[in-house]
């Protein structure tokens, strides 16, 4: 083989086994509590984008609060004792705060209520105010029990 195409062939297979972890563990919690994150941020940005671009669309922005409030139980299951393992990126806090840790979820439980009850309202400032106090809950628990 020829080095330019031997280089070539090492070079895709090093950059192929830089993927991300795989959850290969029995139901896998870590991908499925990911995936449940990720769901909820598809709900959640949106709202943002609205608000921070000033297009916001009072039906289509109380229409992701109400998705926000059926996705956010999603991940919460899925922080069983067992699953601080690789590719998690929560950290052990998650196991040893469980008190902070559910105090935070119930947090951000409250906060997206107050979401929506904003969101139904059409009050502008209302609605900012939930969407940044909803917002603040996720940073909060991202600094203590999240990797960068």
């Amino acid at each position: 083989m020829p080095k330019p195409a031997f280089s070539l062939l090492f070079i895709l297979l090093a950059l192929t086994a830089c993927g991300e972890v795989e959850d290969t563990r029995p139901g896998q919690p870590v991908k499925h509590r990911q995936q449940a994150f990720k769901e909820i941020i598809k709900s959640f940005e949106p709202m943002g984008t609205m608000l921070r671009t000033n297009r916001y669309q009072a039906e289509k922005f109380t229409a992701l609060a109400e998705e926000l409030k059926t996705r956010r139980d999603g991940p919460w299951a899925h922080f069983g004792p067992d699953t601080n393992y690789p590719p998690t990126k929560a950290k052990a806090a998650v196991w040893t705060q469980t008190a902070e840790f559910e105090k935070n979820r119930q947090a951000f439980f409250d906060a997206t209520d107050e979401l929506l009850v904003a969101a139904r309202s059409t009050e502008p400032t209302r609605i900012e105010t939930a969407y940044k106090a909803t917002y603040e809950t996720c940073q909060t628990c991202h600094k203590t029990f999240k990797e960068k």
